[in-house]
């Protein structure tokens, strides 16, 4: 083993792509010479703030472009054939369709309702215990309403309003996925999800204020074990407040008064849930809370840093970095019918996503708040096991730690598609895969870590899935001709072709002596593994 990672790191340095060495890598692999200009509203805003700064940005390349794209909307590498046909597609408006046929692809429901499990805290075992049963009818609901696109504003409203058995009415589960059952606890995270709020900045009296619309929420078990029903009860508060030392008599529910948090009054009528009330505010195309929120998440999901960042910090003293733009993607969501599928259209059609990954030279600093560049992230744990187990044709055990028939996944389901946060293996919980506690964006933690880069260079895990796998084989296939394989490597692996500079180290290396035949391509594609063109968004 130690052999065999003195050949990899040899061939990482060798070739320039060992981990904190992207900059050996020809600079024409990620940037064209072309000088973007703006075309879409999105972009005309942004590049005023650039001409401004004296900022020249540099588009990026096709390859980057594609690679970008496809980990950004499905979480999912291209095949070697996928990559191939869009890099050789001389059609101009190629990365329009790519965008498209994405975006209708089964991995984007699936990606996706990842993403938003964390922020739901889809979880059947501690913090939150949901309980195998309805973290999997959660999840499924929320991949079902991405399928679907269902409008935003139904899906909040769902999500706010249902009753029933938290085993088959998924969107229930919201009410339970808090650690707080409170009213005020409900409330915050009603606020931090759809209103992209932290409430401990609030005044007291504004959440207790909007505390009183999650005041009658009961919950009632059933004969079945860990089922539980959530219900609108009237009469909740009632019996909360009745006397404990004798027989209560509750009289009939009254008008109450509430306030909502832009502080509005409201009557709350005895006869109506109160959550129904506040999901009217809440999803108003009026409601500036809730259509900034989810305009300023997709900015931050697809270009690494909020317009508002963090994104589930909205107040009033963490002000746009571009207001212009946060407005215009607040409208376009509204005219569109709260459409979450045109919001990802509108960003990723914008030059502005098309951007080079590498900071482009100026007289100031741009800074990732003037999107001069895209940010360089590190695959989330899920993506990244999935791209390996991609490259190399193998597949990793997910397991739970609560002993149901529920939480068995098959060989082949990828990560991304875990429907449980309970189920996990070693290498998610190493690559920082969220513990869904919190509901927060920051709570998934991608900066590497010492022990990361070592399992990917030097464990037994990696070295049986590049040595074992059946994809890798096939494609090392002894009957293959030396420049085919490096060439579907570094389409598999990176999605583009080598350049003539990488083509001529690999070969020097082979002709070395070091090893020999299919040894060669495993050290390659090993060492493509640990580069941090394939380890990062780029």
């Amino acid at each position: 083993m130690v052999g065999k990672l003195k050949r990899v790191v040899f061939l990482c340095l060798g070739a320039g792509i060992g981990w904190g060495a992207p900059a050996a890598v020809e600079d024409s692999v990620f940037e064209t010479a072309r000088v973007p200009a703006p075309e879409s509203t999105i972009d005309i805003h942004i590049f005023r703030e650039f001409s401004r700064q004296g900022i020249r940005p540099q588009y990026c390349t096709d390859a980057v472009f594609l690679r970008r794209v496809y980990l950004d909307v499905i979480g999912t590498l291209p095949t070697a054939q996928e990559a191939r046909a869009f890099l050789e597609d001389p059609s101009l408006n190629k990365r329009r369709a790519l965008i498209d046929r994405l975006l209708e692809r089964d991995e984007f429901a699936d990606y996706w309702a990842m993403k938003w499990s964390d922020l739901l805290r889809v979880k059947a075992e501690f913090p939150v215990n949901l309980w195998p049963n309805a973290a999997q009818a959660y999840h499924r609901w929320i991949r079902a309403s991405l399928r679907d696109n269902k409008r935003y504003d139904r899906f909040a409203r769902e999500l706010l309003t249902s009753n029933g058995s938290n085993f088959r009415v998924g969107p229930v589960n919201f009410y339970r996925a808090v650690q707080a059952k409170t009213p005020e606890g409900i409330a915050s995270a009603v606020a931090l999800t759809f209103m992209g709020a932290r409430t401990d900045f609030w005044p007291t009296n504004q959440l207790a204020e909007m505390a009183v619309f999650f005041s009658q929420i009961s919950y009632k078990p059933t004969r079945e074990w860990k089922e539980e029903v959530v219900f609108w009860s009237p009469e909740k508060e009632l019996l909360d407040a009745a006397p404990t030392n004798g027989p209560a008599v509750p009289a009939k529910p009254r008008p109450r008064a509430a306030v909502l948090p832009d502080k509005t009054p409201v009557r709350l009528p005895p006869d109506r849930d109160p959550r129904e009330v506040f999901a009217d505010w809440l999803v108003s195309p009026k409601n500036n809370w809730f259509t900034a929120c989810m305009a300023n998440r997709v900015w931050y999901w697809l270009m690494g840093r909020g317009l508002i960042h963090e994104p589930d910090d909205i107040r009033p003293d963490n002000r746009a970095s571009h207001p212009a733009v946060l407005a215009h993607l607040q409208q376009e969501f509204v005219k569109s019918g709260f459409d979450t599928k045109h919001l990802f259209r509108l960003i990723l059609n914008s030059r502005t996503y098309q951007l080079s990954s590498v900071a482009p030279a100026s007289k100031v600093k741009p800074g990732e708040r003037l999107f001069a560049y895209y940010p360089i992230r590190r695959l989330d744990a899920e993506v990244l096991i999935d791209a390996i187990n991609k490259v190399t044709g193998t597949t990793d055990l997910y397991t739970s730690a609560i002993p149901e028939p529920f939480t068995f996944i098959p060989a082949n389901k990828p990560a991304i598609s875990l429907p449980d946060g309970s189920i996990t293996s070693p290498f998610l919980e190493l690559f920082g895969r969220p513990a869904r506690a919190t509901g927060m964006e920051n709570e998934r933690v991608n900066k590497p870590l010492p022990p990361q880069r070592m399992h990917l260079l030097n464990s037994s895990h990696i070295q049986r899935k590049l040595e074992e796998g059946p994809a890798l084989k096939l494609l090392l296939h002894p009957n293959r001709k030396q420049q085919e394989i490096v060439t579907e490597l570094y389409l598999t692996i990176l999605s583009r072709f080598p350049t003539a500079s990488e083509t001529a180290r690999v070969e020097n290396y082979v002709k070395s002596g070091v090893v020999k035949g299919r040894e060669a391509g495993i050290d390659l594609a090993w060492a493509l593994i640990n580069s941090d063109e394939f380890l990062y968004r780029h």
